[in-house]
């Protein structure tokens, strides 16, 4: 049987919900296996088959979703990582220990730079599979909002991305000694004493998973409905950059424009959104004047996918 290490709680007291032995991690063997990663990978999985579903309804070939997959789970955490390290360079010591960058162990990935990484990856997949990018995005986007979706629990099993202190109804209590000391900030340092061993903080894993659970219903209703290819895609930017956008303002462990105070993650999400909503409005107009194609779902069937022999006849 697997070993359960790092046994710690997790409360939230004005919700009446305490958490007992919350493992970091497990044992099978000699094998320690982070529950960070566990849970990393099942929302990747679960979101390469949302897409797969959801191009199988809308006519699509749900194996360019499978092909690309691996590819857009690659790039994304290069440019994850490589967006953190850039705004983290003098915070982590990066310039000191060069080595260290490739040690995700530590953690340290960015979802805008791998949001930039996925859509350049994308960008050429398409080129290559000679494939339409906005339709293929418009679909890859429900992949993306369900892995983040479920990606974002695996940072309560870390103890890490909450906010500053607070006694609100969702307020979460987190022992001390599980988490970073960077992350503490003054609001939550001025609430600590002696006498306890827990931080109260706000749950912003929590806030962005729910926020998104509605982006995701959003898009969803979209999906036969919608006028043009690329549209659920903007429903995505501009959802996850307004809520990226607030979420972040209550967050501890932000990164910053070198010398300033500004949070890179907010300038990232106002300016996703604006663009987003602004070509929303701009596509809703050129729909209406006819000179951009709307779609008609009606016309479009159901992918049926073939047997591996019905292939080879056609060809």
């Amino acid at each position: 049987m697997p070993d359960i290490m790092g046994k710690m709680d997790i409360a939230f007291p004005h919700l009446g919900i305490y958490l007992h032995n919350v493992p970091k991690s497990f044992t099978i063997g000699n094998f320690s296996i982070a529950m960070y990663g566990v849970v990393i990978a099942i929302a990747m999985l679960c979101g390469i088959l949302l897409a797969g579903r959801i191009a199988r309804k809308t006519g699509q070939n749900p194996d360019l979703y499978w092909d690309v997959a691996i590819w857009l789970i690659v790039f994304s955490v290069i440019g994850a990582r490589t967006f953190y390290v850039i705004f983290f360079w003098d915070q982590g010591g990066y310039g000191e220990h060069p080595l260290s960058i490739f040690n995700l162990r530590q953690g340290g990935l960015a979802i805008a730079g791998g949001i930039i990484g996925g859509v350049v990856t994308l960008l050429i997949y398409t080129r290559i599979k000679k494939q339409n990018l906005l339709q293929m995005m418009d679909t890859a986007g429900f992949g993306l909002i369900l892995g983040q979706i479920i990606g974002r629990w695996a940072n309560f099993f870390n103890r890490e991305v909450f906010g500053r202190w607070t006694d609100s109804l969702f307020a979460m209590r987190l022992p001390v000694e599980m988490v970073r000391e960077r992350d503490i900030d003054a609001t939550i340092a001025a609430h600590m004493s002696s006498s306890t061993n827990y931080i109260q903080v706000h749950p912003t894993f929590l806030y962005e998973s729910l926020w998104n659970i509605g982006v995701l219903l959003l898009m969803l209703s979209l999906v036969k409905k919608k006028r043009y290819h690329g549209q659920i895609a903007l429903v995505y930017f501009a959802g996850y950059g307004i809520g990226r956008t607030w979420i972040e303002l209550v967050r501890t462990d932000q990164l910053y424009f070198t010398g300033t105070t500004i949070p890179v993650n907010c300038v990232f999400g106002i300016a996703v959104a604006a663009v987003s909503i602004g070509l929303q409005i701009t596509n809703a107009r050129r729909v209406r004047q006819g000179e951009l194609a709307a779609i008609d779902f009606s016309e479009v069937p159901e992918y049926v996918k073939k047997t591996v022999k019905e292939r080879k006849e056609e060809s």
